[in-house]
């Protein structure tokens, strides 16, 4: 899926919504652990009721991988399901993978060909020669991590190198990186503010922006400083949204807290003009 479809389905959905398929069998509805597949039972469920409401699903792969050859069976389902009945919707792979050289290759090669998403979420700490393997997919989208949602981002990520913080080293030492056009960039909504200063050195880039509502970020906040001329944000949402309901309706329950988000995207975009 190219960056131009992706802004066209935002425009046509009048959403930026992505949902984070963070499938966890201790939270599912409780009828559906009598399913062959439980996993995927949820996950269909939930897609065929909120697809057109958004414009991106994430699976996180540390929930599949859990669960073993069960967990990346389900996996392989969902993301087949996605590609073969919703092919409009962007896919993210959040792996957060990270090394170098022919094993960030093999990474590639199996989150980008063998299953076929559209994009996977990469951590750059080796630097370099553990990104561009990713970036060697051209068709492809790296979604690097810069600013992330949770308390320990302070422990490394807000410290200075010399006069600059080191989130902001990285992504400008990335944007020299080959192919670096396909890269998008991880920044948290409980890190809104931050937003501003990232825009400067990345005005046009896509930013994935996880932790609104279960862990407390700011919808408006996150609009009012990270919106660009093409949108430029993935908002996601998972708990909040797959997790509404625990009974047979939850389908439905989820279907309506993503209605809730896309029309809140809505009235942001068109604030933005």
């Amino acid at each position: 899926m190219t960056t131009q479809e992706l802004i066209d389905q935002i425009h046509l959905k009048k959403s930026f919504l992505c949902i984070g398929l963070d499938t966890d069998l201790e939270k599912i509805p409780g009828h559906l652990l009598q399913e062959e597949d439980s996993i995927f039972a949820f996950n269909k469920a939930i897609i065929d009721a909120t697809h057109h409401l958004c414009v991106a699903y994430k699976p996180n792969i540390a929930f599949y991988e859990a669960y073993g050859i069960r967990g990346w069976v389900a996996l392989q389902k969902t993301i087949t399901y996605l590609n073969e009945e919703y092919p409009q919707i962007f896919t993210i792979a959040d792996a957060k993978r990270g090394d170098i050289g022919n094993t960030s290759s093999r990474y590639a090669k199996a989150f980008f060909e063998d299953l076929n998403f559209d994009s996977i979420t990469i951590a750059p700490y080796m630097g370099k020669d553990s990104v561009e393997p990713f970036l060697a997919f051209t068709e492809k989208h790296t979604i690097l991590l810069a600013l992330t949602s949770n308390q320990g981002a302070f422990d490394f990520q807000t410290q200075k190198i010399g006069a600059e913080e080191l989130y902001k080293k990285v992504i400008r030492t990335a944007v020299t990186y080959e192919n670096s056009e396909n890269l998008m960039y991880v920044v948290g909504a409980t890190k809104a503010s931050f937003l501003e200063d990232i825009r400067q050195i990345v005005p046009n880039s896509f930013l994935l922006v996880p932790g609104v509502g279960a862990q407390g970020g700011s919808l408006e906040e996150v609009c009012k400083y990270g919106l660009n001329e093409n949108v430029g944000l993935l908002v996601n949402s998972s708990r909040g949204i797959i997790y509404a309901s625990v009974k047979e309706d939850f389908a439905k329950a989820a279907a309506e807290k993503a209605k809730e988000m896309q029309t809140k995207m809505q009235r942001e975009l068109e604030k933005f003009g």
